[in-house]
């Protein structure tokens, strides 16, 4: 995605305020080669473009004073109840180092599963997001994850799914045997009337209540 950003010649909270008046969004990209550079943009065109998933798991092309560079969304402020975007952060990458990002997994398939469609069982999301270390290149909008396999009662786990080539997963300790995406659970409701049964059968009268 490509967006148009403006070079911000003024700061501190009153240079802010009379942007944000004037329909424009205060912020600022750092990292890479160059010096932190303060920066605004329209609001109205950025309320869109957040709109947008790939805004916020995406490399960004950003425009600025005619030239191009290559950025990630890090930081975002809104209004508690406004639709206000009071302040943006972009971080400027560089195609040979790899980034680490939260990138939304994309579940598929599930109403065609067994779990739901023949036993009408409930599929929980435990994640959906991953993060993940990669090329910028090699980044991903989202992480597709098929469910049309899932049976009742099976847990799919990181170890379970094919991530996109050159992208690892960042597991902060973790295992990815132990990083349940997926559960799949029997309704409540069904699993009580399972257990019903049982419990309602008439015991067998005993010797003295036949006589």
């Amino acid at each position: 995605m490509k967006f148009v950003a403006f070079e911000r010649a003024k700061q501190g909270t009153g240079a802010s305020r009379r942007l944000r008046n004037a329909g424009k969004v205060p912020g600022i990209v750092y990292g890479g080669e160059g010096e932190p550079q303060l920066i605004e943009l329209d609001h109205n065109a950025l309320w869109q473009a957040l709109k947008k998933e790939a805004f916020h798991a995406s490399v960004l092309d950003m425009e600025l004073d005619g030239k191009s560079s290559k950025v990630l969304l890090r930081d975002l402020q809104i209004h508690p109840f406004k639709q206000q975007v009071l302040h943006i952060d972009f971080q400027r990458v560089s195609a040979k180092q790899k980034i680490q990002m939260k990138v939304p997994l994309r579940f598929t398939g599930e109403e065609e599963s067994n779990a739901v469609k023949t036993d009408k069982a409930l599929v929980n999301h435990i994640l959906t997001e991953l993060q993940v270390s990669c090329l910028p290149a090699d980044l991903p909008e989202a992480i597709e994850v098929d469910l049309s396999k899932l049976e009742k009662g099976q847990t799919l786990t990181l170890k379970d799914i094919a991530l996109p080539k050159g992208v690892e997963a960042v597991l902060h300790g973790h295992s990815a045997e132990d990083m349940v995406l997926v559960s799949v659970v029997m309704p409540a409701v069904e699993a009580e009337a399972e257990a019903a049964p049982a419990a309602e059968a008439p015991a067998a009268p005993s010797e003295g209540e036949k006589k």
